[in-house]
């Protein structure tokens, strides 16, 4: 006899994306193969994919339609989070799946795009709705955007008439500047509520219940500040190098890489206040609003106030691993960061005084990432010594893996005598509602065809996220002196522990 689990009920989701054909750019690449495509496939098995709708690959590599199906279908079947695949669902799926070959700043090709495009409205009934998705380099947008808008697939005629919206990989430009001029450029082709900047942490599951975490219930909201909190803590952790992406790494580092964008996009939904509504608008300003009171770090305060990290040799995984300046396409004396840390302040009431510490590093031990809110002590210990172990109550919300939310408390110990121990309390998506969180891409496409762009960065989070993190970078790059190493397999440089030591805190053990 088989129960349903009561936490399901009501699950089944009615938000179906409409009809649209889309079009990757950068199709042959990694994102699509790992990401776009398993993540397509997915919202079909569920049932929320429209019925109206096609995929249009475009990219340099020559590949005929047949050859991207089979070359996408195999990707598909090893990344997709549904095993094994399902053949009648990837049918239909693969018949809507088309290829254009061609350079990013040829017009015949953005022609041929357009045949493709037309082809698919008949087919396939995708009247005339347009996703672009551009999973290429910053420096690759501008020569798509111009030859989108000569070529006249760019339209926003209104409402009940054929839509475009244009979906735009992070990093979003290398620094202040650049990103304000990308900005720029897109808004030469299309209005802001055409534009999705996406970052997929904001696809989570355990980043969304922390709005309902926060605003959904009442206990939490009160204690939510100054007179409770001590501290947050935001880790980021990665256990892999940067693989065969030392190139990218070299231009990009660890601050334009996970700080920019995720970090403070972490940071910005634990401490905004309540929106006055959940609608895109009104959560991106309360998120602007946390944005603009950070505290900036000035290039002189940069090293007491940050940490530039970089991974030596180590080991992973019980293998040897190579240093950072060993990794393929790496400068044998580069100076660029794989950790940083950084502790920052937002000058407003609700949080005046409480910092923030963040880090993130590759070739650490574990890959996770962790928001963990951190009570202040009692005033008075009733029980002694352990008073100093016990009494630093902690919840933390674990975005990745096992999704989850986790409060640590004191309790006394069955037995004689007054013995008392830290103890957690757990919640886990996968135990609770006995099913696998969707992968973020998932929640995220699904919302761009929906035209819901909640969950996407807009222009202002961007430039405001960009000035804090373009001072540290300048600040960096006057720092005479190496970045502080670490053995590959550890937790980051001993600057790090210092650089919260020196408060009379801690990080905390994941």
């Amino acid at each position: 006899m088989t129960t349903e689990n009561p936490f399901r009920a009501g699950l089944r989701t009615e938000r179906v994306g409409e009809p649209c054909a889309m079009v990757i750019f950068g199709a042959s690449g990694d994102l699509s193969h790992r990401k776009l495509l398993p993540a397509l496939y997915n919202l079909g098995l569920t049932g929320v994919l429209p019925a109206n709708f096609a995929v249009v690959g475009f990219a340099k590599d020559a590949f005929t339609r047949d050859a991207y199906r089979a070359e996408m279908k195999t990707a598909t079947a090893e990344f997709s989070r549904r095993k094994p695949l399902d053949e009648e669902v990837w049918g239909d799926f693969a018949a809507g799946l088309d290829y254009v070959s061609g350079s990013f700043n040829d017009p015949a090709a953005f022609q041929k795009l357009k045949v493709a495009l037309d082809a698919a409205d008949k087919a396939r009934g995708t009247q005339g709705n347009r996703l672009f998705y551009c999973a290429v380099p910053p420096s690759v947008m501008p020569m798509i955007l111009e030859q989108l808008n000569a070529s006249g697939l760019v339209q926003n005629r209104g409402k009940g008439a054929p839509w475009s919206r244009i979906i735009l990989e992070k990093p979003f430009g290398h620094d202040s500047d650049s990103a304000r001029e990308l900005n720029g450029k897109v808004h030469e082709v299309f209005s802001e509520s055409q534009v999705y900047r996406i970052d997929h942490y904001l696809g989570k599951e355990t980043v969304q219940n922390l709005m309902v975490f926060r605003f959904g219930n009442s206990i939490f909201e009160p204690v939510w500040n100054r007179q409770y909190v001590d501290h947050v803590q935001i880790t980021a952790a990665e256990d892999i190098g940067v693989e065969r992406r030392g190139g990218y790494y070299e231009e990009a580092g660890i601050l334009r890489d996970m700080v920019q964008n995720h970090l403070m996009q972490l940071l910005s939904l634990t401490a905004m206040e309540a929106p006055v509504a959940f609608d895109a608008d009104a959560v991106r300003d309360e998120k602007v609003k946390v944005l603009r009171a950070i505290r900036p770090i000035l290039r002189e305060e940069v090293q007491q106030l940050t940490v530039r990290g970089q991974y030596g040799r180590g080991a992973y995984r019980g293998k040897p691993a190579p240093a950072y300046r060993e990794e393929e396409k790496v400068a044998k004396d580069s100076r660029v960061g794989t950790f940083a840390a950084l502790k920052l302040y937002l000058d407003n009431w609700r949080w005046d005084g409480v910092p923030f510490y963040l880090r993130t590093g590759k070739r650490l031990p574990k890959r996770v990432t962790e928001i963990s809110v951190h009570f202040q002590r009692l005033p008075h210990s009733l029980f002694g010594a352990l008073q100093a172990e016990t009494a630093h109550n902690v919840l933390a919300i674990r975005i990745q893996p096992d999704e989850g939310i986790s409060m640590r408390f004191n309790s006394k110990v069955p037995g004689e005598g007054m013995r008392v121990r830290s103890v957690n309390m757990d919640f886990r998506y996968g135990s609770a509602f006995g099913a696998e969180p969707p992968e973020a891409y998932e929640r995220l496409l699904l919302d761009a065809m929906i035209g819901d762009a909640t969950l996407f960065t807009r222009s202002d989070e961007v430039d405001t996220a960009w000035k804090l993190v373009t001072e540290i970078l300048e600040g960096w790059k006057e720092w005479p002196g190496e970045p502080s190493f670490y053995e590959a397999g550890s937790w980051g440089p001993q600057a790090a522990e210092e650089l919260i030591a020196a408060d009379g805190r801690h990080w905390r053990r994941l």
